[in-house]
């Protein structure tokens, strides 16, 4: 048949795809820094016990265990801040990998289209070059018939 014409879309179909992989890998990495975080403030929260003041102390080491403990307080607050804004940019990363997912998918349902589209074009020439075969075969006999019944009545 003739030249199998290139799917146009086919290098934006390929940067796509390769968007959606980094988009994949990035949220992928986000989601393992959010859990390692969340990790971290959980492990932070349960040390926090350790710092409480018993007992009765002077009233410098009363002091200094106050501190410590409000600034181990701090940390697991700091700590469960970073929890969150890692687990907010690793779902923002999440919904920028679905958004390219759907992109690819679009391009792969145009790519599909097409090529069904040339399939579909070339049946229907193969089917008119059948169809012309077939037809330029039955004129020329029947043209031959023709000329054969015209001798005999002639003869």
């Amino acid at each position: 048949m003739g030249k199998r014409q290139a799917f146009r879309l086919a290098p934006v179909l390929r940067v796509r795809e390769a968007a959606q992989r980094a988009a994949s890998l990035a949220y992928a990495e986000a989601e393992s820094a959010a859990a390692d975080a969340a990790r971290r403030a959980d492990r932070l929260a349960g040390e926090l016990h350790t710092w409480a003041v018993t007992g009765s102390h002077s009233s410098q080491s009363f002091l200094a265990a106050m501190v410590a403990s409000q600034a181990a307080a701090a940390d697991v607050s700091a700590a469960r801040s970073t929890a969150q804004a890692s687990a907010e940019h690793a779902e923002l990363l999440r919904a920028r990998w679905t958004a390219a997912a759907q992109e690819t998918k679009a391009l792969e349902k145009l790519r599909d289209r097409h090529e069904l589209a040339l399939r579909h074009a070339e049946d229907a020439a193969e089917t008119r070059a059948v169809d012309d075969l077939v037809t330029g075969r039955h004129s020329a006999r029947t043209a031959r018939d023709e000329q054969g019944e015209e001798g005999t009545w002639r003869g």
